[in-house]
């Protein structure tokens, strides 16, 4: 069972895991240093229990005792009960969920092992926002998406926004990073992936008109920029969202990224053989 451990001082070394957690630059290295991560929310928590994620301790309301007793009564951690303002001096912001939970992160699995039996897979190329990874995980998992490849320089799923924005799919749906950008997707081909580069451009082939075969990949680029010309060209087919002919009279040329996944996804998702 959990020890229950009251905390009042927001230097108290034990509470180290989740100081400053707006702080990105610092997490990225703490995080990186101590292999841990940080879920938010009860149901994030569980889920993060659920994917076999150890915890290293608990940072919560008095009054979550109550509905994470069973998690509690499973598991051999400290769980530090403190007042509102005090866990708001450590985080740096106001914990409306009530309860946080440090966790040990796992070994992420090789690309190839995560292909090796996904037939649609979403592909992610230097989204560096974390509330957009979270989004994209988020659909993906929705959706039935069987797996997402990271390029190398893809924002951290486990960052705590992302965790949180995803609602815990980043522990539902298999995953992998890259370990080079300039030739990560000949990995995926040579796993019998075709690749579709999803593009703004309204000329190319629209994705729901493309012709797909049983494992297809789908290319998503950063917010700004899109898909790199190298990551272009690697493509076997470019493929758009078509949009109306009066918002592109309007300048509306495009989706965020988010928006886009999910439409995409689900058009992509539409189509796997039988």
């Amino acid at each position: 069972m959990a020890s229950l451990i009251p905390v009042s001082d927001p230097a108290d070394p034990r509470l180290a895991d989740y100081v400053r957690l707006r702080d990105v630059n610092l997490r990225k290295s703490l995080e990186a240093e101590h292999g841990l991560f940080v879920a938010e929310g009860e149901k994030v928590i569980r889920r993060a229990v659920g994917a076999g994620h150890p915890v290293r301790s608990l940072l919560m309301a008095r009054r979550w005792t109550g509905p994470l007793a069973d998690l509690l009564d499973g598991m051999d951690a400290p769980a530090y009960l403190a007042d509102d303002a005090t866990m708001e001096a450590i985080t740096g912001f106001q914990v409306h969920r009530g309860a946080l939970a440090s966790l040990e992160r796992l070994p992420l699995p090789p690309v190839d092992t995560v292909l090796g039996t996904a037939r649609r897979v979403v592909i992610c190329e230097d989204i560096v926002d974390h509330t957009n990874v979270g989004a994209i995980f988020r659909c993906a998992a929705a959706l039935g998406v069987d797996a997402i490849i990271l390029s190398p320089r893809c924002a951290d799923p486990l960052y705590r926004r992302a965790v949180k924005v995803s609602m815990g799919a980043v522990f539902a749906i298999p995953y992998a990073r890259m370990t080079s950008w300039h030739d990560g997707l000949g990995k995926v081909r040579a796993a019998g992936f075709s690749l579709l580069a999803l593009t703004p451009d309204q000329s190319v082939t629209p994705l729901d008109e493309v012709p797909i075969g049983d494992r297809a990949a789908l290319m998503l680029g950063s917010e700004g920029d899109g898909l790199s010309s190298h990551w272009l060209d690697e493509a076997d087919e470019r493929v758009c969202i078509p949009m109306s002919a009066e918002a592109m009279s309007n300048g509306v040329d495009s989706l965020n990224v988010t928006a886009a996944a999910a439409i995409a996804c689900h058009t992509l998702m539409r189509r796997v053989p039988s």
